[in-house]
């Protein structure tokens, strides 16, 4: 759900401070935050940040599309493995063993 209109977006003061402080300096250097709550905007395009996951800091390089989304939906918390077992184990063994007789096909002809 999004924030009222009343409101504005949330932009943390400590981020947009670090943003500011970054738009004068001449090296520009990932930013590092935890506020994943915390609203694009547009005086943060161009800028890297460091957004926590829970775990890691995972670099989020900012463009204009991402203008009015959150900074935590570019750092995923989660990671997906993959589904399977044994059975998804036999067929990616399957699958594999019919690239390396493919590719020992085209090296005959």
């Amino acid at each position: 759900m999004s924030r009222s209109l009343k409101k504005g977006p949330y932009v943390d003061d400590r981020v947009m401070k670090k943003v500011l402080a970054q738009k004068d300096a001449t090296k520009k250097t990932p930013i590092k935050t935890w506020s994943r709550a915390c609203t694009i905007t547009p005086e943060m395009i161009g800028f890297t940040f460091q957004v926590h996951n829970g775990k890691d800091f995972i670099d989020v390089y900012v463009t204009e599309e991402m203008v009015g989304h959150r900074l935590g939906e570019f750092a995923p918390t989660r990671r997906f493995v993959r589904h399977g077992g044994k059975m998804q184990k036999e067929l990616d063994l399957a699958a594999k063993q019919r690239e390396i007789e493919a590719a020992r096909a085209s090296k005959g002809n």
